[in-house]
């Protein structure tokens, strides 16, 4: 997996989820349009401060950055397994069955 691409990309999917266009987005988190697009073409990485303004914006954690996308109980499964041992997947694993069983 690469982190840097998917770090890019999250950026990229919050701000259209937030509604908001590359030129309102690079004003609020105080960088150039260009430098905008080019993270989000996956050209230049966003330094730490960057990122540090980007989870200021929608209120997350650098962490939350590294999440991918997930749309399906066996993604979420799978997207957890790279980062967390086995024991904690089982729990998450009941869990996620109990929340769709709601």
């Amino acid at each position: 997996m690469n982190y840097q691409e998917l770090i890019n990309t999250n950026i990229k999917n919050l701000r259209k989820s937030n509604n908001l266009t590359q030129e309102e987005f690079a004003e609020k988190i105080d960088i150039s349009i260009q430098g905008l697009s080019n993270i989000e073409r996956n050209r230049y990485q966003p330094t730490a401060e960057t990122i540090d303004k980007i989870c200021k914006a929608f209120k997350i954690t650098p962490y939350e950055l590294l999440l991918p996308e997930i749309s399906d109980k066996e993604n979420i499964i799978n997207s957890y397994a790279l980062i967390l041992p086995e024991k904690q997947i089982k729990k998450i694993y009941k869990i996620i069955n109990l929340l769709i069983k709601l």
